[in-house]
């Protein structure tokens, strides 16, 4: 079986490529989709994350407040190195426990979307690594239909590598300018060319 990474810069394709991918019936594990679980009401990450931060980033409902956790860690790095340090681990251990689940069902591939996977040297546990990206105009233009802020992007660039550092490392990358048929091209080329579609 050979895994892959696939991460790329905040807005630049990473889900759409995930889309392509599973509508060829290649299994995907999104570190995004773990991250949310990891904090969901009454778990031992979330009652970290009060500990560290605060009851005031959880409701009245026991859920996380998502919006007052992430002004607090994207204006500090120190912060943001806190949080990565409760949830990282964990959200790391789920993913190499679905990895092993797809060696156990003999899949001849699979892929985990990370989005700090050079940051947090995940590389090194992976056959290849894919990243997504676009030019920064486009991708300006996606995180503000998000409703981001100028600062909110500016924060959110910061706390990731410039995306010519994860071009530089990455074994392959695609560009997601065009259509999703079109990144989709490229990704067939890009596992076709690692002999992983064999």
């Amino acid at each position: 079986m050979k895994v892959f990474g696939l991460t790329g810069g905040v807005g630049m394709g990473k889900s759409a490529a995930s889309e392509w991918l599973l509508r060829k019936h290649i299994p995907v594990i999104d570190t995004d989709s773990l991250a949310r679980k990891v904090v969901e009401p009454g778990s031992p990450v979330l009652k970290e994350i009060e500990q560290a931060f605060g009851a005031n980033c959880i409701d009245a409902m026991g859920c996380l407040r998502r919006e007052t956790l992430a002004a607090i860690v994207f204006s500090d790095p120190v912060a943001r190195q806190t949080l990565e340090s409760i949830t990282h681990p964990v959200i790391r251990k789920l993913w190499k426990t679905q990895v092993e689940s797809w060696r156990a069902e003999c899949l001849p591939l699979g892929v985990v979307v990370i989005p700090l996977l050079f940051e947090t040297g995940a590389e090194q546990e992976l056959d290849a690594t894919v990243c997504i990206a676009c030019s920064a105009a486009s991708q300006q233009k996606r995180l503000a239909d998000r409703g981001w802020s100028p600062l909110q992007i500016e924060q959110r660039l910061a706390a990731q590598w410039p995306i010519h550092q994860k071009i530089a490392k990455a074994n392959f990358v695609a560009w997601s300018e065009g259509p999703l048929d079109v990144l989709g091209a490229q990704l067939e080329r890009i596992f076709e060319d690692a002999g992983a579609r064999d």
